[in-house]
């Protein structure tokens, strides 16, 4: 999967949320570089991101992202996605694509009856649920992997620093789209997955033996060619 591919996936999942009313505030994607060379397709504003990384508040993490603009979709809720890509020689080489629901789900859950009606809420309203956010990371440096430790592509949960649950290969923006849909919004994703694109395209394989040994993710059975 090139950049061209990466962007026109982008695109097409904030159109289709955007046009299933599932997303009220949303930024195309900004690109920076040459496409054969070095290229990055970004968020607005996102160098306010490193906030993510700072030991402060997630609601200080959510509102400052909030108040910078810095997301692809907000979606009804008030969660942020947020998806970043960076190639080289046209080959994905770093991604991070998060997740960063409402801290404050308190107005959905005093009055249920109220957004029920709605299947972007449906799932929401139960006072036991807890927000917490969800990031996918890839950087295909060997200096930073370590086998089963820091995986090339992993799955970070709850802003936890040592979890990194191994991943197959990068993430397509509409795997990834799908994968938060599907569990986050399902009764919204039940209703609505016919209507949703989806991906054509796969990152080749990341994933090590010794990693598949261990509670993993597998977002597709088609990722390609292992990395050697």
């Amino acid at each position: 999967m090139k950049s061209d591919d990466t962007l026109r996936e982008i695109n097409e999942l904030t159109i289709a949320l955007v046009g299933l009313s599932l997303s009220n505030e949303q930024n195309f994607p900004s690109t920076y570089g040459t496409k054969n060379e070095s290229f990055e397709i970004t968020v607005k504003n996102a160098a306010s991101l490193t906030v993510a990384l700072r030991n402060v508040s997630y609601r200080d993490i959510y509102e400052s992202l909030l108040e910078a603009g810095c997301f692809n979709m907000k979606l009804l809720d008030g969660a942020l996605v947020c998806l970043r890509y960076r190639f080289k020689g046209g080959e994905v080489i770093e991604h991070s694509l998060s997740y960063f629901p409402s801290p404050d789900l308190e107005h959905f859950q005093n009055d249920p009856e109220a957004y029920l009606s709605d299947d972007i809420y449906a799932d929401i309203v139960s006072r036991r649920i807890v927000a917490f956010p969800i990031r996918f990371d890839f950087n295909a440096d060997a200096g930073r992997y370590v086998d089963v430790d820091h995986p090339y592509s992993h799955l970070t949960l709850g802003q936890y620093e040592n979890c990194r649950i191994p991943v197959c290969s990068p993430v397509t923006p509409l795997a990834f789209g799908s994968f938060i849909l599907r569990n986050f919004y399902n009764t919204a994703f039940q209703k609505l997955s016919n209507e949703l694109p989806e991906s054509r395209f796969r990152f080749d394989r990341t994933i090590s033996p010794n990693e598949q040994q261990i509670a993993h993710l597998v977002l597709t059975s088609l990722c390609s060619t292992p990395r050697n």
